[in-house]
């Protein structure tokens, strides 16, 4: 071996550990905050949240198949969704798509609002395309979000007019006023700006938007929604699981307004159960719903919506293979 391989060889083997290093910490610590929030948990304790499992007998055949089938079919929805994006600027399969998912999920489960999901995705792709991956992430994440605020402002005034709840409307018009005015500057600003993030202008943005084929939006949107639907009657259906008083359409009020409130406050991912409990054991309160039974079906969702399919991907995670290109 000569000299200049011998040091090629050294380099490609320090990247290929400090890479494998980094894998690492990604998996150990996105499954050390989900041992830490099940098992060290200053709300609700690990054994008595399994005591009420056991008593209101929901760990049966029949529950189980029902609530991981909701779960499979809502990343199912998820990863086809990711697939018909990317399908825009690169044909994917859908093992493709389920893989960069359910990896993304796992490395970014630990940082706020998921932001990390846009670097994980973005690194299984070569570097002309990652701009457009962050563009495809942030569409697909806007169609979600567009879907909670469309079903979540429905919910939410259905509440505050059938309960009475006082709520501050000139703290409301305020804050929409300050964001409004931070828009506008802010249009105002990158508008005469050539870049106003590393690589990217409004009018990039907006020509990239303007590229994608109108059906691909149809059916992101489409997606979207269906996703919502499955997501807010696998709570539904624990809600009946546990007997709680509240009709079909009071039940899904109060679950369609909770992920409303839960999308608009800044948190960390893997504290986003502390978040959803929080907020639903005070809209749940209103039917006189157990504080405890509530914490137990929002960490029953998390578990199977985000910490059992970030387990999953912690798998796809250390099989990961830096794109030479």
């Amino acid at each position: 071996m000569t000299k200049h391989n011998r040091i090629s060889f050294l380099h490609n083997r320090s990247k290929w550990i400090v890479f494998m290093v980094i894998k690492l910490i990604l998996v150990f610590g996105a499954g050390y905050y989900i041992y830490n929030r099940l098992l060290h948990n200053d709300i609700l304790d690990f054994d008595f949240f399994i005591t009420l499992l056991h008593k209101n007998n929901i760990i049966t055949i029949p529950n189980i198949l029902i609530l991981l089938g909701a779960s499979i079919l809502n990343w199912c929805l998820e990863c086809y969704k990711w697939k018909k994006l990317v399908n825009e600027i690169k044909s994917i399969s859908f093992a493709n798509a389920t893989t960069q998912s359910l990896g993304s999920l796992t490395a970014s489960i630990i940082t706020p609002n998921r932001i990390g999901e846009y670097g994980a995705k973005a690194i299984y792709f070569s570097k002309k395309y990652r701009k457009k991956i962050l563009g495809l992430n942030f569409i697909g994440n806007l169609a979600q979000l567009g879907a909670t605020i469309l079903f979540g402002c429905i919910g939410f005034l259905y509440v505050v007019n059938t309960y009475n709840i006082p709520i501050l409307y000139y703290k409301i018009i305020r804050f929409g006023a300050l964001t409004i005015l931070f828009s506008f500057f802010f249009f105002l600003y990158s508008s005469r700006k050539k870049h106003f993030i590393k690589g990217y202008s409004l009018s990039r943005l907006s020509q990239f938007y303007k590229s994608l084929q109108q059906q691909t939006l149809i059916t992101t949107v489409f997606l979207s929604i269906i996703k919502y639907t499955v997501f807010a009657h696998q709570f539904y259906f624990l809600i009946w699981l546990f007997d709680i008083d509240a009709s079909y359409i009071e039940a899904m009020a109060f679950i369609s307004s909770m992920y409303l409130l839960v999308s608009v406050i800044p948190t960390i991912f893997i504290l986003d159960v502390v978040v959803k409990g929080s907020i639903s054991i005070w809209l749940f309160s209103y039917v006189g719903a157990n504080e405890f039974v509530i914490l137990t079906i929002t960490t029953l969702m998390w578990l199977l919506n985000f910490a059992f399919p970030a387990i999953i991907g912690s798998y796809f995670v250390l099989r990961f293979k830096l794109n030479n290109e």
